[in-house]
């Protein structure tokens, strides 16, 4: 398939990666015709169940990878931190959207942060720390409170931590394992928003409203829309989407983490990381859109006509469940409106993604 061909109904999409995510784009395509090949290395992935296909596999398995390039007409990926060398290896022989240019700059997030800045558009103040002397350095300047992240595989919070007046820097960088890192400065936030888009390879764009989030011990929680934003922050938070698609290239379904700083006219939306992915507060959209984020995902690589991104009803919500609140699925069930997903998942654990349950309220 050429970078900007149309698949037909009954195509193959490969998907990299088989957790919850992959498993949500695989069911989004059946309904559309289109079949899925999953590529994963763990036993008992949860897209397994739902998809037409799969292969369990090493990313770095070059004969596996050609036989799954082999099979399937176009590939994309679920999560941020497949090996960029696994996509370009399948890029080789097939379309990988999104490209392996937005892969590689969304995991590393020195790279990420300052591919945003160089456009022109407002993130924490940031600085490279490789060494415990780089991080005084730049606490120095950027001063404290400050946020200190590895640059690579964090999520849900891990991977950073937080630095105060009057603690150690040299215990902070012991406690993400003196990994390469970057120092942000603490943003003031009012309130966390992401905004959810897709781009095609054509350039065709859609964005879904801004999501106000609301996070429990850095898991995301509940996603509600509308955000309690201005109308001005509403179309910021959407040009920037467009934006930061457009200079990547991008094709597929993204979303933009923001902080919303300010109120009234002084409000002002700063841009915290991009998910080059479906993203966990886009999920509203699977009951409380005309188009879920997944359906879209699958229509853009596929380069076929976007959706309508208009939301259903007044108020949508959508709640996570972490670890053993998946267990309260019959009473979820009982609650008038309540749409759940449940992911498959055969073990509970604390802080692991269950599955979520939306509605669609009318006010």
């Amino acid at each position: 398939m050429s970078h900007a061909a149309m698949l037909r109904p009954g195509s193959t999409i490969g998907i990299l990666g088989g957790g919850q995510l992959a498993r949500m784009i695989a069911l989004a395509a059946a309904p559309l015709g289109l079949k899925t090949h999953i590529y994963a290395p763990e036993a008992g992935s949860p897209a397994f169940d739902v998809a037409t296909a799969h292969s369990r596999a090493a990313y770095d398995d070059t004969d596996a990878l050609d036989r799954f390039a082999a099979a399937v007409d176009v590939v994309t990926y679920e999560f941020e931190n497949v090996p960029v060398a696994t996509a370009e290896h399948l890029a080789k022989t097939i379309a990988v959207h999104p490209g392996t240019r937005a892969l590689g700059i969304t995991q590393e997030r020195l790279l990420e942060k300052s591919f945003v800045a160089g456009l022109g558009i407002e993130t924490a103040p940031f600085a490279k720390v490789d060494t415990l002397e780089e991080l005084e350095e730049a606490l120095s300047v950027i001063g404290r409170p400050a946020v200190l992240k590895t640059r690579r595989f964090g999520y849900d919070g891990k991977g950073q931590t937080m630095i105060r007046e009057g603690d150690s820097a040299a215990s902070a960088f012991d406690a993400i394992g003196r990994h390469p890192a970057i120092l942000e400065g603490f943003v003031p936030f009012v309130r966390e928003v992401s905004v959810v888009a897709a781009r095609r390879a054509d350039g065709a764009f859609a964005a879904y409203e801004v999501t106000e989030n609301e996070h429990r011990h850095h898991i995301l929680h509940r996603s509600t829309v509308p955000a309690n934003v201005t109308s001005m922050g509403e179309a910021a938070a959407g040009e920037i989407a467009r934006q930061i698609a457009d200079a990547l290239g991008y094709v597929g379904v993204f979303a933009v983490e923001l902080f919303v700083v300010g109120s009234g006219i002084d409000e002002r939306i700063v841009v915290n990381e991009i998910a080059p992915r479906v993203h966990n507060s886009g999920h509203w959209t699977l009951d409380g859109a005309d188009t879920s984020q997944f359906e879209q995902h699958v229509r853009a690589i596929s380069g076929w006509p976007l959706g309508s991104t208009a939301r259903r009803g007044p108020r949508v919500e959508m709640t996570n469940l972490i670890g053993d609140e998946a267990g309260e699925w019959h009473h979820i069930l009982e609650t008038p409106g309540a749409h759940l997903h449940l992911y498959g998942k055969a073990e509970a654990r604390a802080g692991r993604k269950m599955g979520h349950w939306t509605r669609v309220l009318p006010e």
